[in-house]
């Protein structure tokens, strides 16, 4: 390779060289004392203490690549991350990456990973204080998210009371809406080439790693490294259809409705987010609490994801139900609890145990169940 010629892959680039690519231009939030370029970050700890979890995403198990851009899959990533720190009633700070990929990576398809990353990581307040880069068979990331508490303790599941009101921030079943779209094969996507690889690039601008079951429909191909998506002949509802397969590549978490809330001291009993399915989340909440939750059905009703059901012949009550990935918020309220602007209540706590839907019980795990089912099935869900 001349010198003239830019490294092309992760393995011509070099290790300290993509880190430092990967940084080039990062503004660190204020709670980041010390960022990259030393053994370890510093962050600030306001409170004494602070707010801390961690999620694994492996190519494959919780991503497809010819489903998601390398954009998409870093937004995912710390999206999934930082909605775990708000539910704990806490301002995300920093986060910490670790990224396993090839050596034959395409350093274009690093950068925008790495751009996803950051976009979502301002998005929810904070910055990426460091990580580690290893080589690695297939893409596999895992963040860790720091946060600091807004009020004197962090918020937990186990704080809901019987007369509480239960309420939802943010939209629920259009992951697993967008999700049953694109593996019925409803949708085609394609993506380009994230950058260059080798003489025979595959499709996803990440080399020698197929992603399993792969299917990507032939198609023009696209210049920035973003994905398309193109409705099967037939379908109908065409902006529900593209609203799901988006929400199902990027999560919305609210961030602000829950911050703002708690900034305003309108503070819940118990949050949580909505990562595995309402049923499941609601559950592990009523279970760490002691109570009862009922949900009222008709308060869930979404008419724009009841028209996509409608058109895939497929039932919108069991993607809202079970669906999970949103990472909307769920929250028990005090009785008598005016709610804060963008909460909807969507049920009530009472003596008891378990999760009724219109006081009936639901038969069912109604929910993501990380070791469920066989290795090679649920590729393209994170949770």
């Amino acid at each position: 390779m001349s010198e003239s010629t830019p490294p092309r892959t992760v393995r011509e680039l070099g290790e300290f060289p993509l880190i430092e690519r990967i940084n080039a231009g990062r503004v660190q939030s204020p709670a980041v004392r010390l960022g990259p370029g030393d053994d370890a970050a510093v962050l600030a700890a306001a409170r004494g203490h602070y707010v801390v979890t961690t999620d694994m995403l492996v190519q494959g198990r919780h991503f497809r690549l010819d489903w998601s851009s390398p954009r998409d899959i870093g937004r995912k990533a710390i999206a999934q991350n930082a909605a775990d720190v708000v539910a704990m009633g806490a301002q995300p700070t920093g986060f910490v990456v670790a990224l396993g990929c090839p050596a034959e990576t395409a350093v274009g398809f690093v950068d925008e990973l790495s751009a996803g990353m950051w976009d979502e990581a301002v998005r929810a307040g904070g910055s990426i204080a460091g990580g580690d880069l290893v080589r690695s068979p297939q893409l596999v990331i895992s963040v860790t998210a720091f946060g600091d508490p807004i009020g004197p303790a962090p918020i937990t599941r186990s704080g809901a009371r019987a007369g509480g009101t239960v309420a939802v921030a943010g939209r629920l079943g259009w992951s697993a809406a967008g999700y049953a779209v694109l593996a019925g094969g409803r949708a085609h996507t394609w993506s380009t080439q994230a950058g260059p690889t080798q003489a025979e690039p595959t499709q996803s601008g990440f080399a020698d790693v197929e992603s399993p079951e792969a299917d990507p429909a032939p198609g023009k191909s696209i210049e920035d490294g973003s994905m398309t998506v193109e409705l099967a002949e037939g379908g109908s509802a065409a902006g529900e259809f593209a609203a799901a397969v988006a929400a199902h590549r990027v999560p919305q978490p609210p961030y602000r409705v829950v911050l703002d809330a708690l900034a305003a001291g309108a503070v819940p009993d118990a949050l949580t987010d909505i990562s595995d399915g309402l049923l499941a989340d609601l559950r592990h909440m009523a279970d760490a609490a002691g109570v009862a939750i009922d949900i009222d059905s008709a308060a869930l009703y979404d008419p724009a994801l009841d028209a996509l059901a409608t058109a895939m012949d497929a039932d919108a009550a069991q993607w809202v139900l079970t669906g999970g990935e949103d990472h909307a918020f769920a929250a028990v309220w005090p009785p008598e609890t005016e709610l804060p602007p963008g909460w909807a209540r969507i049920g009530s706590v009472a003596p008891g145990h378990g999760v009724t839907v219109d006081g009936v019980s639901v038969s069912g795990g109604g929910g993501w169940e990380s070791f469920s089912g066989a290795d090679s099935v649920d590729r393209g869900r994170s949770r």
